[in-house]
């Protein structure tokens, strides 16, 4: 089977049945999804295998069921929203199929319950570990696609995505913030905010960075405290975009009072 070559069609019937499917399978489980044939097979079994258990491990499988899971979401948003932009749906697949995503569905699934660990992992928690969990989805993505082919795969995709299909955040939602501070402040005329590094304190391997964002226009000054300067500057942006908000809205309540 060539990767390149497969088409993956999606359309309201498609959506209609895994809104349905949803009603009836609130929590969605492995065993009903998969079925006990798949479930037992060595493919499916070496996608529940990490490093640390067996040198036949999962990692080439997270790596086929990676590209899987991109096309299948890929797809589905492109016929699923028909006039969002290019931005839009490469900011919702990438929070789609980001770690924190996955590592969810898979705790939905009760995928950890699965997992095959060594005695270390086993010890350290393992079986919550986010990075260990989304990485056993996407190989158990690939052994669905293995095993049965695309047409299954995509079905599995969609059923448990179903209600975050349902529920897609908005493209301003999914703007970071210093973006979104920026694409406000200008819409307005107003200055852009500036940032800098107040402090980085602690271990090398371990240190908070204390970031500044200040819109001198608007009197503006917030801090953001993180584990890295752009987390920081993030935060800062958040926090301001919060104040700039409250500005904004004061100063039109104000036009409005001296208008009456």
């Amino acid at each position: 089977m060539r990767f390149y070559s497969l088409h993956v069609r999606i359309d309201e019937t498609i959506f209609l049945m895994m809104k349905q499917l949803a009603v009836m399978h609130p929590t969605l489980k492995l065993t009903e999804l998969l079925g006990k044939k798949h479930m037992s097979s060595d493919c499916f079994i070496q996608a529940l295998t990490h490093r640390s258990a067996s040198g036949k491990h999962n990692e080439r499988m997270e790596f086929l069921g990676d590209s899987v899971l991109g096309l299948i979401i890929t797809n589905a948003l492109y016929h699923h929203m028909p006039k969002a932009s290019e931005g839009y749906l490469s900011r919702l697949r990438a929070s789609l199929v980001n770690e924190n995503t996955l590592a969810e569905i898979a705790n939905e699934l009760s995928l950890g319950d699965f997992l095959r660990l060594g005695a270390g992992e086993l010890k350290s928690g393992g079986f919550r570990r986010k990075s260990i969990l989304s990485d056993t989805l996407e190989a158990v993505i690939a052994s669905v696609f293995l095993e049965k082919g695309m047409d299954e795969a995509r079905q599995f995709v969609l059923k448990i995505y179903t209600n975050r299909f349902e529920t897609l955040p908005s493209e301003d939602e999914l703007k970071d913030p210093k973006s979104r501070l920026q694409e406000t402040l200008q819409s307005r005329n107003y200055e852009i905010p500036n940032y800098r590094l107040l402090s980085t304190t602690g271990d090398a391997h371990r240190q908070i960075f204390t970031a500044e964002c200040s819109i001198k226009e608007l009197g503006i000054v917030t801090n953001g405290v993180a584990s890295s300067r752009r987390k920081a500057e993030q935060k800062s942006a958040q926090n301001a975009y919060e104040v700039v908000l409250e500005k904004l809205d004061a100063l039109q309540q104000a036009k409005k009072a001296n208008k009456l």
